[in-house]
């Protein structure tokens, strides 16, 4: 069960949750600063408000899992629109003028500002203070938790704010204790090592998940989140070329980028070592439970962002099949559920088989409403056939009847967002040993194997085998792994960049759009640099998709299970493979399924004997093309294919393809080589607003000012 609901009330000059049982308490004008830090339940109430400011949908109850999402070869936002754009940062295309940069920007600091009282307050207190030189004297441990969670806060948001826009304005110091209105830029290098050095302080003094909860920040989550760090920071990332105002930038990486990969493994292993967390649960049974308001504290979960039921946060309702919801209807109780959080319609395709991630993750339907032929409104189920997939990793639809949100509700589903997973610390680990080893470990072996069984009945073997060879074919084998692993987690492009790998990825994430667009002509489509590049030999023609519904309600399971095992001895390419019975337990057992035929392996139509019911309602099979996405007036790929990538390359009225390098247009005919790309440009500008209040103290790079 949740333990907290996490609201935004405030306490003397910080802000304090109540309890599930929403407790009455005095005015805030009734506290000040000074009582607050003297009384150890107005302290936590006081962080309470704290975490309370990073739940805003501006933060991470909306925007870090759908707006500032990049496109690449897993996430994908769809554009149509074939011109410049203040705020499609998806696509590498915005300027100072977003509005979204802007909320992000101010939700951050606002945040910070927070830590930073909270942090102050708490050290400076006589929890913390000896004031009367006491020798038996020692800090309280509740207080000093309280105090590590505070930095927890505070590095998760200055390091997504590295990530995201570089070097960024930087202080410790609460804004009352400081002189200067307006606060140095400072490099994003020093930024990371003051955050490491400040976690590694803290960290000795928190407790474990076991104590506190993942809901809350631990010495596991503290001790990853250094790790995190040192990666990012061990890592590549866009430089400014301050002397040319056009120039995007170049990627670079700090000459002692291995200290930070010894950081990376000394801190990965204290979280392995402590053995308080695994991967005990199928893959689809973390997100599952999250759906359904379950806090498992030992398992692969390490910090999830602890969103307050009918209150705060959007996941499962950014996620998910899309559900339409209307008045007057009489099924279903979950309400709406946008679905808008999507998945790269290939993306399916870079799975290796037998894998249950991609049964699960991957989806290709979605619900509306229809009339019956007696008025009556019911659920539809509807293929769905066009440039994306939902992320089925959370929904409001895999909540239980009882747990439900209710019709009237939309988001603020209060669905919690897993920010660190016991997955990622065991990849970073094995990336990080493997880099300073100059090859894999035995230990990083493990790690990877570890993540990659629990997604393969079998194990997998082969994959491991291979992946241990050298050095380069295991950083290959994590980085594939993590790819399979944490779609929708805001993590795959921030991956690429680190490792230098974005201008390639981005490169074959749009060619794969403008294959499928070319299928229609015979243009160029790159078919065969594809096919070596993704290791598979998937054609790029329109692929029809044969399904027919499957409801779950209709037919014992034991039924069910023989029928199930049944159909897919018959039919080989089957959605559902012998690894994994995915319908017996997808997550919504009261709506309807469908059964898909050949979805991964091409055109084939099943035979008249194939279409048999096996002790369930099955209806005839219907067919749907994904990808017919060639425009025959125009005899070019829809604008779909031509622009989700638009800031980075992108297809004119003509047919021709561009690459964008420091905003200047280079025809695209062939594939070029890996070095030769030039920089994405993923550095956000800082809002316009800002650098006009900095006074000409802040100013924008990488060609956002020309």
């Amino acid at each position: 069960m949740k333990i907290k609901n996490i609201l935004l009330t405030g306490v003397a000059a910080l802000a304090f949750a109540s309890c599930n049982d929403y407790l009455e308490v005095d005015a805030p004008s009734a506290y000040s600063e000074d009582f607050v830090f003297s009384q150890k339940t107005e302290i936590e109430r006081a962080l309470n408000g704290v975490y309370a400011q990073a739940l805003v949908g501006d933060l991470y109850g909306n925007a870090y899992q759908q707006t500032f999402i990049y496109n690449s070869d897993v996430d994908i936002q769809i554009s149509s629109t074939g011109s410049h754009s203040h705020n499609t940062y998806s696509r590498y295309d915005c300027d100072d003028e977003g509005g979204e940069i802007l909320k992000f920007w101010t939700a951050a600091y606002n945040l910070i500002e927070y830590c930073n009282k909270f942090i102050y307050s708490a050290e400076n207190s006589r929890f913390c203070v000896n004031t009367a030189n006491d020798p038996e004297w020692s800090r309280d441990a509740q207080v000093m938790q309280w105090i590590g969670e505070a930095k927890c806060l505070r590095a998760m948001i200055y390091h997504d704010m590295v990530v995201m826009f570089g070097d960024v304005p930087f202080t410790f110091t609460p804004a009352s204790k400081r002189d200067d209105y307006v606060f140095s830029v400072t490099d994003r290098q020093v930024i990371q090592d003051a955050l490491i050095a400040d976690l590694k302080a803290a960290s000795p003094y928190m407790s474990p998940a076991s104590s506190v909860s993942v809901e809350r920040c631990s010495k596991e989550f503290a001790q990853a989140m250094i790790a995190r760090i040192a990666l990012t920071a061990g890592g590549y990332s866009l430089r400014p070329n301050k002397s040319d105002k056009r120039s995007y930038g170049t990627m670079q990486r700090p000459d002692n980028y291995k200290e930070y990969y010894q950081i990376v493994r000394d801190y990965t292993d204290s979280v392995i070592s402590a053995n308080t967390h695994d991967l005990r649960a199928e893959y689809q049974t973390v997100f599952v439970n999250e759906c359904n308001y379950q806090v498992v504290n030992n398992d692969d979960p390490i910090f999830e962002i602890p969103f307050a039921k009918e209150s705060t946060g959007n996941t499962g309702y950014l996620q998910g099949p899309t559900y339409s919801s209307y008045e007057n209807k009489t099924t279903g109780v979950w309400g709406e559920t946008k679905g808008s959080a999507r998945l790269h319609a290939f993306y399916r395709f870079l799975f290796r088989d037998n894998d249950k991630r991609r049964e699960f993750v991957n989806g290709l339907w979605y619900y509306t409403y229809r009339i019956d032929n007696t008025n009556t409104q019911v659920d539809s189920i509807l293929i769905r056939n066009d440039y994306s997939v939902h992320n089925n990793k959370w929904s409001k639809l895999w909540t239980s009847e009882g747990s439900a949100l209710g019709n009237a509700s939309t988001g603020s589903t209060g669905i919690n967002f897993p920010y660190m997973r016991y997955a990622d610390v065991l990849l970073m680990y094995a990336e990080a040993a493997n880099e300073l080893n100059g090859g894999p470990t035995e230990k990083a072996i493990d790690c990877l194997k570890k993540v990659h069984a629990r997604a393969f009945t079998d194990g997998d073997a082969d994959f491991i085998s291979a992946a241990s060879a050298n050095q380069n074919t295991f950083q290959k084998a994590v980085m594939d792994e993590r790819k399979w692993e944490f779609a929708g987690e805001n993590i795959r492009w921030r991956d690429l960049v680190r490792t230098n790998t974005i201008s390639e990825e981005l490169m074959y994430s749009f060619l794969r759009y403008h294959a499928a667009g070319m299928a229609g002509d015979t243009g160029l489509g790159f078919e065969e640099a594809l096919n070596e590049h993704d290791g598979n030999t998937f054609n790029y023609k329109p692929l029809t998709i044969y399904y027919h519904k499957y409801y779950a309600s209709e037919g014992t399971d034991q039924q069910k299970l023989m029928a199930h095992r049944m159909i897919k001895n018959q039919l080989y390419g089957y959605v559902v493979n012998a690894a994994y019975d995915f319908d017996l337990t997808y997550p919504n057992q009261s709506l309807p399924s469908l059964r898909l035929y050949n979805a991964y392996k091409g055109i084939s139509q099943p035979t008249t004997s194939q279409i048999r019911t096996f002790g369930f309602t099955a209806e005839g099979w219907s067919n749907a093309k994904f990808y017919n996405w060639f425009n025959d007036a125009t005899a070019q790929p829809n604008n779909q294919c031509k622009y989700s990538f638009y800031g980075y390359i992108r297809t004119d009225d003509n047919g021709n393809i561009w690459i964008i390098r420091d905003g200047v247009q280079e025809q695209f005919n062939s594939i070029p080589a890996t070095e030769t790309l030039p920089a994405v440009r993923y550095i956000l500008p800082y809002p316009n607003q800002v650098i006009q209040r900095s006074s000409g103290a802040y100013k924008n790079y990488y060609g956002y000012e020309i």
